[in-house]
């Protein structure tokens, strides 16, 4: 476990760090969240007083609108691993899918610190900007490859395709970095021209991650990325994220319902239930010593 080293990817004043923040400090966040809010349905005066962990419920009674998230607030560091834990519906994923821009907010602000120097909350930019946001300074591991990957294309293919969108146009370039980070993730680079449909469900979820690095981005979102694998190769793939995190440094915020992965990656907690943070900290201290009662029931069932 990397507790501790939650500036690792800080760069020091004046140079620029793995992250690509210049003469960013030790205390200067990398991302800054306050408030993040997606209802469904058209919410009511009282929706978000009637709603939440006290009531058991993310459905709004006067309205029947749906709170997938409320009021979620956080800050991360530069080469920091947050981990996002709680059931089915907590709200946990809808986390990473607005801040990837793959859902519309209802509230709230996202500020990123490479992007105008997180002066602009990011929710709010164009279309144009998010595009430029996503291609350049984040990556997303999705629950289901074909979520992040065309089956269509090759798996050098599909690294390609995020090196093009960031501006590398370069052939010999971009099938170098590709076989580079087929390598980095163990895949064979002799599969380079392979669809993913022929690869094996851990395989299909390395060559994501290859893409979701391959523009060295600074935030890397990955959302139930173990969810479906056999225990082996789970422990395989956890191991390659915990190795790419400590050697590029990159930050990270990992959706989980499985607190033994949590364990194993991040560095500090949020636990969500009813689309609410209901506790966060430390991992090793949420871990150890849970102060709600829902955290604690989610422990308990882990030993």
């Amino acid at each position: 476990m990397n507790n501790g080293n939650h500036h690792n990817g800080a760069a020091t004043a004046g140079g620029v760090g793995p992250a690509g923040i210049a003469g960013a400090g030790d205390n200067q966040w990398l991302l800054r969240v306050r408030n993040l809010t997606k209802i469904y349905g058209e919410p009511g005066p009282r929706t978000l007083e009637l709603t939440g962990p006290e009531f058991s419920s993310n459905i709004c009674p006067d309205t029947d609108s749906i709170v997938a998230c409320a009021e979620v607030s956080f800050d991360l560091y530069p080469g920091e691993v947050l981990g996002i834990v709680g059931e089915s519906g907590s709200g946990k994923s809808t986390v990473v899918k607005l801040l990837y821009f793959d859902l519309g907010k209802t509230a709230g602000s996202a500020l990123l610190y490479p992007y105008d120097q997180g002066q602009t909350n990011m929710l709010e930019a164009s279309g144009q900007q998010k595009r430029r946001i996503r291609n350049h300074l984040m990556g997303m591991v999705y629950q289901n490859p074909r979520d992040g990957l065309n089956f269509h294309f090759s798996s050098g293919g599909n690294i390609a395709e995020k090196l093009i969108m960031a501006g590398q146009l370069h052939v010999g370039g971009i099938r170098e970095r590709a076989s580079q980070l087929l390598e980095k993730t163990e895949i064979p680079v002799r599969r380079l021209d392979d669809t993913p449909a022929t690869f094996s469900g851990g395989m299909q979820q390395r060559v994501q991650i290859a893409k979701a690095i391959a523009n060295n981005p600074p935030l890397l979102f990955l959302d139930e990325v173990t969810t479906g694998l056999d225990v082996s190769v789970q422990a395989r793939v956890l191991d390659l994220i915990r190795e790419l995190q400590q050697e590029l440094g990159i930050a990270m915020i990992v959706v989980s319902h499985d607190l033994s992965v949590i364990r194993m990656l991040t560095d500090r907690t949020l636990v969500m239930k009813n689309g609410r943070i209901v506790e966060s900290g430390l991992t090793d201290q949420i871990l150890q010593d849970p102060q709600h009662a829902y955290t604690q029931l989610l422990v308990s069932s882990l030993l």
